[in-house]
């Protein structure tokens, strides 16, 4: 790699992403990578290990004589909390610096209750995961909820669903009590996230999450990187309305969005309409390892309207890869299929010829992963670490 002009010296946090990244990991690295002269060099490391960020490890290998000291990101030196809330559940969990989780629980919750109820518990389980742990070790928080985000602003917006979380700034709130930088998204923003890093990153830097579970959702990865939208709104798929959904008002206010006619809660329905006594998706999925052929044809129907409308994103985004999460897709491999049936046949030639429609490889642990990497994507990056330094 050739030296840096004078002029685009390396700061601290550039030179801790080049540690992070194994571009340079001793101090004559650091020195011929970026032009820094030896005492630039020292200083900026000294930063660094001043801090916690690096730690060094005389073990690295040696040419002849003395081995060189090694700088090596220091993934202890600090934590993070995550929580990645769904309608019904909480995953919620202690990660070091380099994402891994130490500790976590998941829990059932009612988003319906509010941030008054919710965010209280949340914080009262992050202090219980934190144990002995100084409030001091902790860097940041990273928060997936299941509702529409101006991630800017940190900010929920859904007016009709989650009503009482509409407008509230939720970082503020949590910064209260932990006071660290705080961010929030979508939660399938932050599970596409946990997705891509974790299951496809370096092989698949297009692709498409799909959560299909009480209600239905996206996220967007886009060269690499999640794609918000101009204000957050990006993803909002469940809302796009299907043919012959049969006239089922939404709870967004509008008829027959993919979300009321296809997910969790809609298979649920359209099997106690026709007579079932089914309480939860356990049941649902009893019912289709029995071969009962009406459950069958109601998840193949769910199958075929979601399908119509991951065709048309396909279209309109071309991914290398369509991730199907969440209770319903993971459950149920009947509707995997049929939305694969219903894509390749509705979608163009192009857009589908390497196209693999796959189940989630994480499951329930990619929105931790993903809510992780969302933090430690902005705690680590290079101007972050010099406004900490």
């Amino acid at each position: 790699m050739p030296r840096r002009p004078a002029a685009a010296l390396a700061t601290s946090g550039e030179v801790l992403r080049l540690i992070r990244a194994g571009e340079a990991v001793t101090r004559t690295d650091i020195g011929r990578v970026t032009g820094l002269s030896r005492p630039a060099v020292s200083l900026r490391v000294t930063e660094l290990l001043d801090h916690g960020l690096v730690v060094e490890d005389s073990e690295g290998p040696s040419t002849g004589g003395r081995p060189p000291t090694r700088l090596v990101f220091n993934a202890a030196g600090g934590v993070i909390l995550v929580a990645s809330l769904g309608a019904s559940r909480a995953q919620i969990a202690v990660c070091d610096l380099s994402g891994r989780r130490l500790d976590g629980v998941s829990l059932a919750v009612d988003v319906e209750e509010g941030p008054d109820t919710v965010l209280p518990l949340v914080m009262d389980t992050w202090a219980e995961l934190l144990g002995d742990r100084p409030l001091s070790q902790v860097r940041g928080v990273g928060l997936g909820v299941p509702a529409t985000v101006e991630f800017a602003a940190g900010r929920t917006e859904s007016a009709r669903i989650m009503a009482n979380w509409t407008g509230v700034a939720i970082p503020p709130i949590i910064a209260e009590r932990f006071p660290v930088p705080v961010f929030l998204d979508n939660d399938v923003n932050v599970i596409a996230i946990g997705e891509h890093r974790a299951a496809y990153a370096g092989n698949a830097d297009d692709l498409l999450f799909i959560k299909v579970s009480t209600r239905i959702g996206a996220g967007v990865i886009a060269g690499g990187e999640i794609l918000r939208g101009a204000l957050g709104a990006a993803g909002e798929i469940g809302h796009i309305p299907v043919r012959d959904g049969g006239g089922v008002l939404c709870r967004c206010g509008n008829v027959d969005c993919v979300d009321s006619v296809a997910s969790g809660t809609a298979i649920l329905r359209d099997l106690r309409d026709r007579g079932y006594q089914v309480t939860s998706l356990a049941d649902v999925v009893s019912l289709v390892r029995a071969g009962d052929a009406e459950t069958m044809a109601v998840v193949r129907n769910a199958a075929r309207m979601l399908g119509e409308v991951v065709a048309t994103a396909v279209n309109l985004l071309n991914p290398a890869v369509v991730v199907l999460g969440g209770d319903v897709a993971e459950s149920f491999q009947p509707l995997v299929s049929g939305v694969r049936e219903v894509v390749h046949r509705r979608s163009t030639a192009l857009s589908t010829r390497n196209l693999r429609i796959e189940r989630s490889r994480l499951g329930p642990g990619a929105g931790i992963v993903g809510c992780a990497h969302m933090v430690l994507d902005h705690i680590l990056s290079p101007e972050a670490v010099d406004a900490a330094l």
